[in-house]
């Protein structure tokens, strides 16, 4: 039977993300660990996240997992959620400067404090509630509507140096690049497992993806 682990490094909601997976695809043993040889040897990975980037980084190169998660995502289906999504970054303007694991090349900033929409209306930062999502090609939106709703909290965003890692964006108010894929790893702003059909969809999409 596959496995998929959950990489527990002590930020994120991983009893959420847990019940998500195993209900997407109950063909699956799911694991939350933070056991460096379990998830290497897991078939794939799911790499969740809230909270601030620095304490993130720091207890990603405190527990070893940061080496772990980097040579994940050289040998396997990966898939990175909110916070994990921007610490696979090059760095993020959060905290000062915080240096991420350099994944996917770029940067994460934060949203400006005076944004508004057409009608002038103020927009909230963090960015909180259902949104839709403008996907590009990829599998893992096999079988989920174009201008899907999905679930995001965020006050920053990533913005990628290449245009082709793209796999998806949201208007807040402008476009911003709201899912990163290159090769086997795929990595999402929103929260798959808080966003119902669409993002248990997703979730069953990543389980079985065959990269």
């Amino acid at each position: 039977m596959s496995s998929v682990a959950v990489i527990d490094y002590g930020m994120g909601n991983l009893h959420s993300i847990a019940k998500a997976l195993q209900h997407a695809a109950s063909d699956m043993v799911v694991c939350v660990t933070a056991d460096a040889r379990t998830i290497l040897q897991a078939d794939r990975v799911v790499f969740p996240g809230v909270g601030a980037i620095r304490d993130c980084m720091h207890a990603l190169h405190e527990s070893g997992l940061a080496e772990v998660v980097l040579q994940v995502a050289k040998t396997k289906p990966m898939l990175g959620i909110c916070l994990g999504m921007q610490a696979l970054l090059t760095d993020s303007a959060e905290n000062g400067l915080t240096c991420g694991l350099n994944v996917f090349s770029g940067h994460v900033v934060r949203f400006a404090d005076d944004l508004a929409d057409a009608d002038g209306t103020r927009l909230k930062i963090p960015h909180m509630g259902w949104n839709q999502v403008r996907q590009q090609p990829h599998p893992l939106w096999q079988g989920i509507p174009q201008d899907s709703r999905f679930y995001f909290v965020h006050s920053y965003y990533a913005q990628p140096d290449e245009a082709s890692i793209v796999a998806a964006t949201t208007d807040y108010p402008t476009p911003f690049a709201c899912a990163l894929a290159q090769d086997n790893v795929f990595a999402v702003q929103f929260h798959p497992e808080k966003s119902q059909a669409v993002g248990l969809q997703l979730l069953n999409n990543f389980l079985h993806w065959d990269v």
